[in-house]
């Protein structure tokens, strides 16, 4: 089942977010993709990263769970298509599309709460010696901000969920999830990265965290006032000197492989 509070916009998304393909470059690179690759994208979003594969040569597929995203995936010249990446219809996906050499996701994972699916699903697609390749969310991520839009709506009355609707998880977690679907060869790197935000937490909010919203069930006229509100209290913590607003993002970068087929 797609996670409830994964609710996107493309528009807020280009807008508010360019930051997060930007800062991809570095799970690209470990990709590394090449010409007449077959590469899957997990979680493409709007597509920006899955064009930069595509540009590399590879043939480039994407899937995401927003039918918004995968339009504007589309309007890029993208392979995309609408799909729950926690319940992939194997057979008929590899029957569609074949195996993959590689598959790659960027700033997706984390909202994909049946880990352990997602992670047989990657490994099916893969033929033996594929890669997977990417970065998501890791333990700690936006601890401050998470909590600075708790306490805003805690105090406001609403009623949350007991944890937030992500998985932002540690290596070892990961690790042993990934283990267990197949995998060998695991290697992963927390990075604590501060990524400045060109809309300020207001516009993080809205793009990032309006599903959690539509969860708490917080009325769309009164969105602006509370990311405002959370702003106000967050600002003496993510205020640079420069004037700039930050995020306190920790990223959990990593690669692995598929087994070679025994000969």
């Amino acid at each position: 089942m797609v996670n409830a509070a994964s609710r996107w916009s493309a528009a807020d998304y280009a807008q508010n977010a360019g930051f997060v393909p930007a800062l991809g470059a570095a799970a690209l690179a470990l990709l590394d993709p090449k010409p007449g690759e077959f590469v899957i994208d997990i979680g493409c979003g709007d597509g920006v990263l899955t064009e930069r594969i595509a540009r590399a040569g590879a043939k480039a597929i994407g899937l995401d769970a927003s039918a918004d995203m995968v339009e504007a995936a589309r309007a890029r010249g993208i392979d995309a298509f609408v799909a729950d990446c926690q319940t992939l219809d194997l057979d008929r996906q590899v029957e569609r599309f074949g195996q993959f050499d590689a598959a790659f996701s960027n700033a997706a994972l984390h909202w994909m709460l049946d880990p352990s699916a997602v992670a047989r699903g990657v490994f099916n697609l893969l033929r033996a010696g594929g890669r997977f390749v990417g970065e998501m969310g890791g333990e700690g991520n936006l601890a401050i901000l998470r909590r600075g839009l708790r306490d805003e709506l805690a105090g406001r009355g609403y009623s949350l969920p007991a944890e937030d609707p992500q998985w932002y998880a540690s290596p070892a977690d990961f690790e042993a999830i990934y283990r267990a679907a197949g995998f060998t060869g695991i290697q992963t790197d927390l990075v604590a990265r501060s990524t400045p935000l060109p809309a300020g937490i207001r516009g993080w909010i809205k793009t990032f965290r309006s599903g959690l919203l539509d969860v708490v069930g917080v009325p769309e006229d009164q969105r602006e006032a509370i990311a405002a509100a959370v702003e106000h209290r967050l600002a003496p913590e993510l205020r640079q000197p420069d004037g700039s607003l930050h995020a306190d993002y920790v990223r959990l970068r990593f690669r692995m492989h598929k087994p070679q087929a025994a000969s």
